[in-house]
Parts: C-alpha cells; sequence; structure tokens
C-alpha cells in the first residue's frame, strides 16, 4: 500500500470573491481534485479506470465551512474512503490552512461504479483489482493527526 500524501495547493485569485475569500462553491472542485489525486498515488489513475469503461459519477456531496481560505493562502486535504461495498465508494475530506494549521473545511462525497450506459457495476467480481484496492485503503486515516 501507498503512502496517501495530502492534495496541496494555495487559493488562486479566480477562486475568490470581492472580499478575497475562496468562493464556497470551489470547495467541491477542491474535493475532486484531490480525488483524482488520490486514485493516482494509489495506483490506480482516473483516466485508467475510465479507460475500462468504468465511470464514477456523484451521488451526493456535503460540506460544512469552519473557516474560510484565502488568495494565496496555501492549503492541504486529507481524504479517506470511509464507505466501500464494491457498488458505491464514499470518501471524506479534510481542508487544513498550511498558514495557520486550522480545519477550514471538512466535507465528504458518494459515488456509485457504472458502465458507460450509466448501468451500476459491482467491482468485486467484475474489476477484483479495483474491488482490492478500496477495500485496502477504507477507513485509513491521512490528516495530520495521524
Amino acid at each position: 500500500m501507498n503512502k496517501i500524501a495530502p492534495y496541496e495547493r494555495k487559493v488562486f485569485y479566480y477562486e475568490t470573491d470581492k472580499m478575497s475569500i475562496m468562493h464556497h462553491s470551489n470547495y467541491i472542485r477542491i474535493f475532486e481534485e484531490t480525488r483524482v489525486h488520490f486514485l493516482a498515488q494509489a495506483g490506480m489513475p482516473f483516466e485508467d479506470i475510465e479507460a475500462r469503461g468504468i465511470l464514477m459519477p456523484v451521488l451526493s456531496v456535503e460540506c460544512s465551512y469552519k473557516r474560510p481560505l484565502t488568495f494565496d493562502e496555501p492549503f492541504a486535504v486529507y481524504p479517506e474512503i470511509t464507505g466501500f461495498n464494491g457498488t458505491t465508494l464514499k470518501l471524506s475530506y479534510k481542508i487544513y490552512s498550511r498558514k495557520t494549521g486550522e480545519l477550514c473545511v471538512e466535507g465528504s462525497s458518494s459515488h456509485c461504479f457504472t458502465d458507460n450506459d450509466l448501468k451500476p457495476l459491482r467491482t468485486k467480481h467484475n474489476y477484483p483489482d479495483i474491488y482490492a484496492l478500496f477495500k485496502e485503503y477504507l477507513g485509513i486515516k491521512t490528516g495530520p493527526e495521524t
């Protein structure tokens, strides 16, 4: 198993509003960037999954704002797989300021596995390598407190 490093970058100017605060909708995009980063580090890049005819549409997203990030502020996102049953996947995300160490945002997203026609897939029998990968990372903590 690969150690999963946090996803890190700074807040870009275009992501902020008139108050230099990251617009609330951009945190959902950060979750997606983090998910792509996580899968690549785990050895299953999105492009490999999609090349096999597997899609991972979003079923739901939740976001709880604690403290806004501001323009040019460095941050780190710590993902965790919190649920996986072979058909659906749930991830949590914690975004911390690299400047202050504060927890700024907590959130989650859930996804299902489908074919290109959006028919649900069961990974356990049809894609055992993908199933094993998500099972392996289920519940592994990646936050700064670990």
